[in-house]
């Protein structure tokens, strides 16, 4: 699945091809219900933003289209005219404007919305805080990750809880784990407050490297190393011990985990 860091990419991606332009042509193409995009042609798109694991792509007559990718949606951008490589069984929304043609291939969920409903959708609602938003509420993150009803869960389930903090998927949940030398399958309510406070700020911290944010002096950074996720069996870039896997939980993928770094 897409996490945070790939649906910020994205953002600027399609903020760059979409936004100050009028929309000249639009479909959608399912399965599933189809949006009424013939409402936004002739429409500005008026900005393009991640919100969690979602993408909301604005236009000057109120309306929003709302993307989730799920596990295999993607978003591609191709000048008028060049081939698609992508097939065409694939596609699921197509938005043209003079020197952009933006397509997205196998979301499942592509909502047109009033811009002004989404402050009280539940989809978007829900959702715990961004950690790739500028005005990021660790305290609003720890107090979640606090909350009674996952004091029980492993951490490794928690930190992929969207409804705690919005971002982390599959693979930073494995590297701020690992980073932090917390087990995965430690529960939350074993984890002292600093511990807690410590794996958000790191989670965050990762989600902007790969995001390309700037570091503290203003240098854009790079996707940090993998240290054990997709390494099941190699071994450990710290201490050489061979990483190991098990069934997480709630999550059906397996967790990869270094026995010694994260005991």
């Amino acid at each position: 699945m897409p996490e945070g860091d790939r649906l910020y990419r994205y953002a600027a991606q399609l903020r760059a091809a979409l936004e100050g332009k009028v929309l000249r042509a639009a479909r959608a193409q399912g399965p599933g219900a189809l949006p009424r995009v013939d409402k936004i042609i002739g429409a500005t798109c008026t900005g393009v933003r991640a919100h969690g694991k979602n993408n909301i792509i604005s236009f000057d007559n109120g309306l929003a289209l709302r993307v989730h990718l799920r596990m295999y949606g993607l978003w591609f951008v191709y000048p008028p005219g060049a081939p698609w490589q992508v097939p065409e069984r694939n596609v699921r929304l197509v938005l043209e404007v003079d020197d952009a043609v933006v397509v997205n291939t196998l979301a499942p969920v592509v909502e047109l919305l009033e811009e002004r409903a989404l402050a009280d959708y539940r989809p978007l609602t829900y959702l715990g805080p961004d950690l790739l938003d500028d005005e990021f509420d660790a305290e609003e993150a720890f107090r979640r990750l606090r909350e009674p009803a996952r004091s029980g869960l492993t951490i490794g389930d928690a930190i992929m809880d969207q409804a705690a903090m919005a971002g982390v998927g599959n693979i930073w949940k494995h590297e701020t784990l690992f980073r932090c030398g917390i087990n995965p399958w430690t529960p939350v309510s074993a984890l002292t407050d600093d511990q807690l406070r410590a794996l958000i700020a790191k989670a965050r911290e990762l989600l902007r490297a790969s995001a390309g944010e700037p570091d503290a002096e203003g240098r854009k950074q790079r996707r940090p190393e993998m240290y054990v996720y997709m390494r099941y069996g190699q071994p450990c870039r710290r201490c050489g011990t061979r990483i190991r896997s098990a069934p997480q939980g709630i999550d059906i993928r397996r967790t990869a985990f270094c026995p010694t770094c994260q005991k």
